[in-house]
């Protein structure tokens, strides 16, 4: 199943880390501003590692190094002492990541975000990609990306099955259902997937949807054909209203929801098509009126993310991911190419009490291009006197 990851969500196989933050304490990020620039890892999908992965290993002290970031790790031994500054603290949090196959993408990008934070980690991973996931991080193959700033590694309590285009059982046609990718794995609707978190766990706070498909998405709009579009609406989009729908019963009040968009849904992005801006624009239509309903009866916030394009293992299916991250770069406020750990760190920060007031909100971590109005890259600029970054990476 092709699937188009949001943020250049694009499209593949495989339903997509950190930036510019100071972490006291092993598992609580305050950003800072003393930020230089950089690039860094990735993720994708829905799963059910049955066994708990606990992993608390120490790698390194102080000060970690990514390209242009520089994160700093300082320990404390005493966690009931308070943090200086404002911190992003999510101790005592659970969250639940729909989306995550791989540590190459921004679904693993705000994981990673989340437990530096604080917060326990839960994961759906699509189901057939699940055993490929599963075998990957027990033994040991994304240890390197879980590496947290107080040098420990993530840890994810439970990964789930999940396969978010159908909403319970009886939503599975018999192909799907005798298809040898789902064989071994049971209750990966999304309607069962709530019910064995809520049974294995009670409730959780941040429900985040990395998530998104379309099997045409390298056809132009004009070309594509009616399964196709309905395809990339209800993988992309309807995902996160059926996701909610069915989480928000064990969401505690105050808690918050995060999904991934693009900026293709308002503005002409060629080559990102199959019906993929339309499922955005909804998303983004579907964040507001979602944060009004679940705002006013449950006490939840809805946020969207638009993040600029990222060099995924996704995003590469779509063949002009390398042109699109150039793009951004010589023409976005920022010239330099967005890392998936500053995404990371913006959700973080949408699901702490610091954006308790935000809700609705389509919040852009794109260096800025949302804001350009014209490619000033472009020849026709030639003789203007165009400000550049000449220290740029």
């Amino acid at each position: 199943m092709a699937t188009a990851t949001s943020n250049m969500h694009v499209a593949i196989a495989k339903p997509f880390t950190f930036a510019s933050c100071e972490v006291s304490k092993p598992s609580v990020a305050v950003f800072s501003s003393g930020i230089k620039e950089a690039p860094w890892m990735k993720l994708k999908s829905s799963c059910h590692i049955s066994s708990t992965h606990v992993i608390s290993q120490k790698i390194a002290p102080n000060t970690l190094k990514f390209n242009r970031i520089v994160t700093k790790a300082m320990s404390e031994s005493n966690d009931t002492k308070p943090l200086p500054g404002l911190p992003v603290d999510l101790r005592g949090k659970r969250a639940f990541i729909a989306g995550i196959a791989d540590d190459n993408g921004y679904g693993w990008a705000i994981a990673k975000s989340l437990a530096a934070a604080g917060a326990e980690i839960l994961v759906g991973t699509w189901v057939p990609a699940l055993n490929i996931f599963e075998t990957s991080l027990r033994r040991g193959k994304f240890d390197e990306s879980r590496v947290l700033p107080d040098g420990s590694l993530m840890e994810i309590t439970k990964v789930y099955p999940l396969d978010a285009v159908y909403d319970c059982p009886e939503d599975v046609p018999e192909d799907v259902k005798a298809n040898k990718r789902y064989a071994g794995s049971s209750k990966w609707t999304v309607k069962e997937v709530a019910e064995s978190v809520k049974e294995d766990f009670g409730t959780i706070d941040i429900l985040v949807h990395s998530l998104a498909n379309g099997p045409e998405v390298s056809k132009p709009l004009l070309e594509t054909s009616r399964y196709g579009y309905l395809a990339a609406i209800s993988a992309s989009s309807y995902s996160y209203v059926s996701l909610l729908q069915h989480f928000i019963p064990i969401m505690n009040p105050g808690g918050a929801s995060i999904s991934l968009t693009y900026i293709a849904s308002e503005r002409i992005i060629p080559g990102y098509g199959g019906g993929m801006s339309s499922a955005k624009a909804a998303l983004e239509s579907d964040t507001k009126v979602l944060a009004f309903e679940a705002g006013r009866k449950h006490r939840v916030r809805v946020n969207t993310i638009s993040a600029g394009p990222l060099r995924s293992r996704a995003a590469k299916a779509i063949g002009f991911i390398d042109m699109m991250i150039d793009y951004s770069s010589e023409n976005a406020p920022l010239m330099k190419e967005l890392s998936a750990e500053e995404v990371g760190n913006a959700a973080a920060f949408l699901a702490s009490p610091l954006a308790s007031a935000i809700t609705g909100t389509v919040l852009y971590v794109d260096n800025g291009l949302n804001a350009m109005g014209v490619g000033v890259d472009s020849p026709v600029f030639k003789d203007l006197n165009i400000p550049r970054d000449n220290n740029k990476s």
